[in-house]
Order: structure tokens, then C-alpha cells, then sequence
């Protein structure tokens, strides 16, 4: 679904993210480049993709945004000049909102694969440079579990990326079973990326979706997987949730008064989530996260290129400046969380 936005409410909200609309590198953050590069080599697992297969697909259809945003130009080299710039040694690369579904599950299927491709092969070209998470042609489960198989056992893809919503189906759905059984049994990491509500039903408030919605939405997600015990029926799949898990600390307790009645355990299911940093490198954020998980499931995510590299400064400097996490806890957020998930990127 795209949300229209005019020009000016577009240059507000970026002036807000520090988004530079020039072509040129942006490099803003409190550290100076001597301090950035002194830091340990980062593995950032929220850190997306715009192929050209990808783009010019969706421009097909008239879909040039997300979340109410434009979409952003991205290249492989300016991922890494972003990357070497601010001491990541690897990213692990995923397609965001707004996915490849929008009513037509053969364009999904075939966009699916292609986007699966382009990964892989940036995979090929960049070695320890790039991971990749598969995206996978939902609400089709048995088309799904096809193309994860193909994804995980031929590309050789570290895990799968899935939207909080399919369609409005949202995660934790029983629909969705059978795929959750194929990850399960493979042990499979799972990031989950906010998208807008189906339904469209959203207050005219003058802002992108993707400013409050995609954490809300995040939220809706969590709460589906607690409420239909999805994270206790499938305990093997690591789950990674975007954004500090968008509301879901904050409400950590207010969701748990629904346990009597479901036979959950709300608190224990969110302290096994893993969570990225993505947009939520503020004591505001951290403080309240760092309540329900434990810094060993905390992972450096700089939500790149939709927001820019000014932000990816930001979010150093923010998790370096927060009270809450001394050195080694730094350095498991930074880089040493991440390689216990993919312990392909040890050594590196």
C-alpha cells in the first residue's frame, strides 16, 4: 500500500531523519572518523537492498515507496564505502517494505526468486562482506517453503526476512504453520521487518507510515507469535525483531495480563527474541529494551539505506554514549551476538 505524501511533508520528515538528498556520502555522528574507525568491525543485521530487479518490478505495478518514503538509491559499493566508513565489517542484507506481495502470488513467486538471486550473487562478488536473508512469496505457504528450501540449500542464504503482515495475516498466524515447521526443523533465523497495516485504515496525521506505524506494527507481529504460542510450538527458530521490538518492551507487562487467559508466558517468550538496534539508539529506547532482554540478544542494526548514513553515525555514537552497556557488552551488540547466530562470520 502506498500512502501518498506531498514534497514538502517529505523534506520535513527527512530533514528529521538527517537525510541527505544530495548524491554525495554523508558522514554525521558525534565521533569523529579517527574514533569510528577504532571501533570493532560491526555486523549490521538490518541492512536492506534496493536491486535494480527489484525496483524496476515494483515501478511496473506504480509502487516507488515505502512506509510513505521514496525509495532511496542503493548500490552495492555504496553500501560498502557506507560500511567501511563506519567500522562494519558485514551486512547481512534484506528486502524491506513494502515486499513483493500485492495481489498477484505469480509476480511474488518469480520476484521472490529473482531478488534471492541478486543476493546470493552479491554474496558471490563480496565475500564476508554480505550475508543475506531470503524473501519469500507469502501469503503462498506451499510456493514459501519452495522458495526457502531453494534459498537456504542452494543459495546458501543465512535465514529468511518476513513482514509483521502479509496481507493482514499476521505473523503468528496458524496459516502460516507449515512454513514455521520448515523452520523449525531447520533451525532457521527469521528477521521480522515492519509494513503498514492492510487494511489501510490509518489517521491522517500528516506523517509517513514508517515514522510510528512500522513500530506498531512490529508490535501487532509480536503479540500474534505470543498470544498463538507460535515461539513455544517452534522453539528452534531464532527470531530477530526489527527496531528494539517497535512497543513491545514498553507494553512487555501489559501484554503478560493476557496470560491467564492464553496459558502464556509473555515475559519469558520476548526475553528469547533477539532484537536489532535499528532506529533506537536513544536511552529512551535502550533502557526500556535492556529491561526484557538481555544484551546477549541485542544486535547492531542501522536500518541502511532508508535511513541514511548520518543516522548510522548516530546509532555508534548512541549505543557507545547509553549508561546501560559497558565494554563487553558493547562489543556482543557490535559484532560477537551476531556471529553466535551466524558463525560463519567468525574468524572474520
Amino acid at each position: 500500500m502506498n500512502i501518498p505524501i506531498n514534497r514538502r511533508t517529505f523534506l520535513k520528515f527527512a530533514s528529521i531523519l538527517g537525510l541527505s538528498l544530495s548524491s554525495g556520502n554523508v558522514f554525521s555522528s558525534n565521533m569523529s572518523k579517527k574514533e569510528l574507525l577504532q571501533q570493532p568491525d560491526r555486523i549490521d543485521v538490518h541492512h536492506h537492498i534496493l536491486p535494480p530487479v527489484y525496483t524496476s518490478a515494483l515501478a511496473k505495478i506504480g509502487i516507488k515507496s515505502a512506509g510513505g518514503i521514496p525509495f532511496p538509491y542503493w548500490n552495492a559499493q555504496q553500501s560498502l564505502d557506507v560500511m567501511d566508513r563506519n567500522g562494519i565489517a558485514t551486512a547481512i542484507t534484506s528486502i524491506s517494505s513494502p515486499g513483493i506481495y500485492f495481489g498477484d502470488i505469480g509476480f511474488s513467486k518469480d520476484l521472490a526468486k529473482r531478488c534471492n538471486e541478486f543476493s546470493a550473487t552479491l554474496i558471490s562478488n563480496n565475500k564476508m562482506r554480505f550475508g543475506g536473508f531470503a524473501v519469500l512469496p507469502l501469503p503462498d505457504v506451499k510456493a514459501a517453503v519452495k522458495e526457502l528450501e531453494y534459498a537456504l540449500d542452494v543459495l546458501k542464504l543465512d535465514g529468511v526476512v518476513l513482514l509483521s503482515n502479509v496481507g493482514g495475516h499476521y505473523l503468528g498466524s496458524s496459516i502460516f504453520d507449515d512454513l514455521y515447521f520448515e523452520l523449525n526443523k531447520r533451525n532457521a533465523i527469521v528477521f521480522i521487518h515492519p509494513t503498514v497495516p492492510a487494511n489501510g485504515k490509518l489517521p491522517k496525521m500528516g506523517m509517513p507510515p514508517s515514522i510510528i506505524e512500522f513500530v506498531f506494527d512490529t508490535t501487532r507481529a509480536i503479540s500474534n507469535l505470543v498470544m498463538n504460542k507460535t515461539l513455544k510450538r517452534f522453539p528452534n527458530i531464532r527470531f530477530i525483531v526489527s527496531h528494539a521490538g517497535g512497543t513491545a518492551p514498553f507494553i512487555a507487562w501489559r501484554m503478560s495480563l493476557m496470560d491467564y487467559r492464553f496459558y502464556t508466558d509473555t515475559i519469558g517468550d520476548l526475553k528469547r527474541l533477539y532484537y536489532d538496534t535499528a532506529l533506537s539508539a536513544s536511552p529512551y529506547a535502550l533502557s526500556s529494551l535492556q529491561e526484557i532482554a538481555s544484551s546477549s540478544h541485542i544486535l547492531f542494526g542501522s536500518d541502511y539505506p532508508f535511513a541514511p548514513e548520518s543516522i548510522t553515525g548516530k546509532t555508534i555514537s548512541g549505543l557507545n554514549t547509553f549508561n546501560g552497556f559497558n565494554e563487553k557488552k558493547l562489543r556482543g551488540i557490535d559484532r560477537a551476538n551476531a556471529q553466535a547466530l551466524f558463525p560463519r562470520f567468525i574468524g572474520k
